[in-house]
């Protein structure tokens, strides 16, 4: 008697299987996530001056969220592994949407904080099972042109976030820029049962020291180079110094790194991923992306709210010559992922930052013409087209099926950690310059303000963000050097993959 089951893939999948429709499912909350990096930047001097709070609280806005996001991230991936890609991200995106409806309703900047963190727990959830799902539904040769989908994704929603936040900023005012994501989580939601497979798991050993220990270095580092310009790099409270703190999270991430090499289970962090150089590569490579375009928002912000008097939505447009340039390359260059050495590309990409950034902060000024500046940001677009696919497809490529989700957690953890050292880097260059152009009360004035700065400072303020924008500049020529050290792929090999069936989708 023959079996009637269908027939299978190594992958446990159904011959048949249209992978597309879940990608396109999970994208949806991947791009609501990514969204809620960048979206803030924009309405900050709002919720500065409605809440009645300072610019430190005000930044910290962002970095509660980044930081909440990244630090959970090596653990959520095994998670993924273990209980199911499906599974982790469905919960993660209940927390998230009901952490939205919270930061919506707050009254305080406190509360707003909270929430955010909250929040970052929850996208940190969802993250990795986006990843993971695309290394274990999709082949490695034809794995391109998802993570184009999945780059574009994450370019696009960072680029779109100022925009969007600026519409929802004048129009409806800051809370809406989180109780926005409420209805569009519910359609993922339903999306997502439908459409993403239920696929095969993996018993993991959870490394909780390790979990402890990359938390406390990591927010004792970022918390320590956050606050360092308030308390000008000294003491901070009896014998609490920001070096301390600093050199604390230094030692702390060594340990953890130690810890690694010597827990007897299994580590939070599989050090013998790295043994593939594409994908040491790359976690590197996407570091200096995220953390140079998590930098190069805000001063951009302040200086068109701030000394040129632009409204929200007004200077949330000078992003959409990037989305735009970089929605109509993706499919192009996610097609040359799958055949082109991965130097190739990233190498233009970032050359194409380093100059567009470089161009950008050259026109900071309160004279420029509005029209020059969309100039470098079209340029930009170019930029992030040719470095999000190509590093994604190309740490990837390789990963074993069972740890699909503990490569996918690494790499976005390095994604998100870097986001939240640019968050935290540039609050802090944004303070020195402001007072190396003699504003130390720069930031307060513009807090309170409706529209541009009195006059006398609005060309000191405009100084200090075009100075600002040598830190993203500096990541982009790091990274130009380390895209050097790619290797061409092998296009026909396929990682070690999965023979247990997988449900295609929920019953």
């Amino acid at each position: 008697m023959t079996s009637s089951a269908p027939a299978t893939t190594t992958s446990g999948l159904p011959d048949d299987y249209r992978p597309w429709p879940a990608l396109w499912a999970m994208v949806i909350g991947f791009f609501m996530i990514l969204l809620d990096n960048t979206i803030v930047s924009v309405a900050t001097p709002d919720i500065i001056r409605e809440l009645g709070t300072d610019f430190t609280n005000g930044i910290w806005v962002t970095s509660a969220y980044l930081l909440a996001y990244a630090v959970p991230l090596l653990i959520t991936g095994r998670l993924g592994d273990r209980f199911g890609p499906k599974n982790v991200y469905l919960i993660g995106l209940v927390v998230f949407t009901l952490a939205s409806l919270w930061c919506g309703l707050t009254g305080s900047i406190e509360g707003l904080i909270v929430a955010r963190v909250v929040q970052g727990f929850g996208a940190a959830l969802m993250t990795p099972q986006t990843m993971a799902v695309i290394t274990r539904t999709f082949p490695a040769a034809k794995r391109g042109s998802a993570m184009a989908l999945w780059g574009a994704t994450a370019g696009v929603a960072t680029l779109v976030g100022p925009i969007l936040g600026g519409v929802l900023v004048d129009l409806a005012g800051w809370e809406w820029i989180f109780i926005i994501n409420v209805p569009v989580g519910v359609v993922a939601f339903v999306l997502a049962v439908r459409l993403v497979p239920v696929l095969p798991t993996h018993s993991h050993s959870f490394d909780l020291v390790g979990v402890a220990l990359s938390a406390i270095g990591m927010f004792l580092l970022v918390f320590g180079i956050q606050e360092g310009e308030k308390y000008d790099w000294g003491q901070i409270d009896g014998f609490l110094s920001v070096p301390l703190l600093i050199g604390a999270g230094v030692v702390v991430l060594a340990i953890f790194l130690w810890w690694q090499t010597r827990v007897r289970t299994e580590p939070l962090v599989p050090l013998s991923l790295f043994r593939d150089r594409n994908f040491a590569v790359a976690n590197i490579g996407i570091a200096l992306v995220s953390a140079a375009i998590t930098a190069m928002a805000l001063p951009f912000m302040f200086y068109a709210q701030g000394a040129r008097g632009w409204s929200p939505i007004q200077a949330g447009l000078f992003m959409l010559p990037m989305a735009v340039v970089l929605m109509g390359l993706s499919p192009f260059v996610g097609r040359l992922v799958d055949t082109v050495h991965p130097r190739n590309i990233t190498l233009v990409g970032f050359s194409t930052a380093a100059v567009a950034m470089a161009w950008t902060g050259l026109l900071i000024d309160v004279d420029t013409p509005p029209w020059q500046l969309l100039i470098p940001m079209a340029l930009f677009g170019v930029s992030n087209a040719c470095l999000w696919a190509p590093h994604g497809a190309t740490a990837t490529r390789n990963l074993p099926m069972s740890s699909a989700g503990a490569g996918a957690g690494v790499y976005n953890t390095t994604r998100q950690v870097a986001a939240a050292l640019g968050s935290a880097a540039i609050a802090s260059l944004i303070g020195a310059r402001l007072s190396a152009n003699g504003l130390e009360g720069g930031a307060e004035s513009f807090q309170g303000s409706s529209g541009p700065m009195p006059e006398a400072i609005q060309g000191p303020f405009a100084q200090a963000m075009a100075e600002a924008y040598w830190l993203p500049v500096l990541c982009f020529v790091l990274g130009i050097v380390v895209v050097l050290f790619f290797r061409a792929p092998n296009h026909d090999r396929e990682p070690a993959v999965d023979t247990e069936k997988a449900v295609p989708v929920a019953e």
